[in-house]
């Protein structure tokens, strides 16, 4: 896995990889505020007026939202406690990295030469067309 960021961050100085951690960080907090200004928003428009409640502050839009979400489950559940839907949920999931365990000892054996043609066929696609169309 040591690898996997060398390979990913190659042509990055260790300041463009600062700046994206960075914007990164910036993005996520401003779409968090984002998003609790729109629940606050949408809350305060439609249900005092349809089901007769009190408004909403932003902290309590927050504390909504994340109630929720702890409640009806983060991977499609919907708040189902079975056992096939937890699975589901668990091989779908992105922090699975139990593909990745093989990765250092494949690009220390095969990584590099592969990353190679792979860059001559992207920079030379006339070449690699001519030879598959025979």
């Amino acid at each position: 896995m040591k690898n996997y960021f060398t390979h990913k961050f190659r042509e990055k100085s260790p300041i463009e990889i600062a700046g994206i951690i960075i914007f990164g960080a910036i993005a996520i907090t401003g779409l968090a505020i984002l998003f609790g200004f729109v629940i606050m928003w949408l809350w305060n428009w439609l249900m005092p007026e349809i089901f007769g409640l009190t408004t909403l502050t932003y902290w309590q839009a927050v504390g909504l939202f994340i109630f929720l979400k702890l409640l009806l489950g983060g991977c499609g559940g919907g708040g189902k406690s079975s056992k096939s839907s937890k699975r589901k949920c668990d091989d779908n999931s992105k922090s699975d990295f139990s593909k990745w365990k093989h990765y250092d000892e494949f690009w220390e054996e095969e990584g590099d030469i592969l990353y190679k043609q792979y860059l001559e066929r992207k920079t030379n696609p006339i070449q690699t067309n001519e030879s598959e169309s025979f």
